[in-house]
């Protein structure tokens, strides 16, 4: 019996250890989004930029996965349940939202900023999760829409309206529209993540789903930036600084953070921690790595507006 509890419920510095490392998954985004935007800047082209950041990262993944016996498995339970149509091979599409939000980060992030192009992620995230789970896209099935989670994404709405309200870059550039990129990027996430959830209980493991995002994400911004390339001709020169090329292991890192701390966290705190981290992180990049968007008064309130966004979305309303 105390076994059983202690497996449900574990200790509570063990759930703070892992609340923290799920922030530092969190932080780890943020400063992905950042480094992709610089380098999408140097580049003077985010397509290109947001393939060498999967292209980095896919080639890690293959390089490491041979040597994991629980990948290998996972690849031949995943091969059995396509074949048993027990997944479908449009579940495994998922990495290309990765992608998407990747080729974001690479054009917004030097208008937006950090702190406001976060907030507009968050706030796809949580809206689009609404028809997700109430369609039963995830492994989960169908979820209802409860009112918490429907005034969560109202004021997630509210603060990206208010985060991007002042900046005058971003006004100049074409207003709220640039904040419309990330936003549909988040709720590329929400998919992506419902997608994942399927490609997890079918590989029985987290590396094998990892990889197939990496994969299918650099084949389609492969195709993305072939036309890409056709139509505006080559990008800038690569920069020669080094840590313009580690969005890929940071990627990487994020998800393997969640990985090891959903154990003690349960989802729900997971979540809650790796927003945390994200928003906290975008702010600490934006006061001292400012970008043209830079961080305002303004973007300060948007980012605790979605903080209370995201915990009244996940608030859980018991049936009778």
């Amino acid at each position: 019996m105390s076994t059983a509890v202690s497996a449900h419920h574990p200790p509570a510095r063990l759930r703070v250890a892992g609340s923290a490392l799920a922030a530092l998954g969190g932080v780890a985004l943020a400063v992905q989004g950042r480094i992709n935007g610089q380098l999408g800047h140097e580049l003077g082209d985010g397509l290109v930029a947001a393939l060498v950041s999967f292209s980095v990262g896919s080639v890690l993944l293959l390089a490491v996965s041979p040597i994991l016996p629980n990948a290998r498995a996972g690849v031949g339970r995943l091969r059995k349940a396509l074949r048993d149509q027990a997944i479908r091979p449009w579940q495994m599409l998922g990495g290309a939202c990765g992608a998407l939000l990747v080729t974001t980060q690479g054009i917004t992030v030097p208008i937006l900023g950090v702190a406001v192009f976060t907030v507009a992620v968050v706030a796809g995230q949580v809206v689009c999760s609404l028809p997700v789970d109430r369609a039963g896209l995830g492994p989960g099935g169908p979820q209802p829409i409860t009112l918490p989670r429907a005034v969560g994404a109202s004021l997630a709405v509210i603060a990206v309206i208010i985060s991007v309200s002042d900046h005058a870059v971003v006004t100049a550039s074409g207003g709220l529209w640039w904040a419309v990129l990330p936003a549909v990027a988040g709720c590329g996430l929400a998919w992506q993540g419902a997608m994942n959830g399927r490609v997890r209980a079918a590989a029985a493991g987290v590396v094998v789903p990892t990889v197939v995002n990496f994969l299918v994400g650099t084949c389609a911004l492969a195709l993305a930036v072939a036309v890409d390339v056709i139509v505006r001709g080559w990008p800038a020169t690569p920069p020669g600084q080094w840590w313009l090329y580690i969005g890929g292991p940071l990627g990487i890192c994020t998800i393997m953070t969640a990985v090891a701390a959903v154990r003690v966290t349960g989802v729900l705190l997971l979540g809650m921690s790796s927003v945390a981290g994200q928003l906290v992180g975008a702010v600490l990049l934006d006061v001292f790595v400012p970008t043209a968007g830079g961080l305002s008064v303004t973007s300060v309130a948007g980012i605790a507006l979605t903080m209370v966004a995201v915990g009244i979305a996940a608030i859980r309303v018991r049936g009778r």
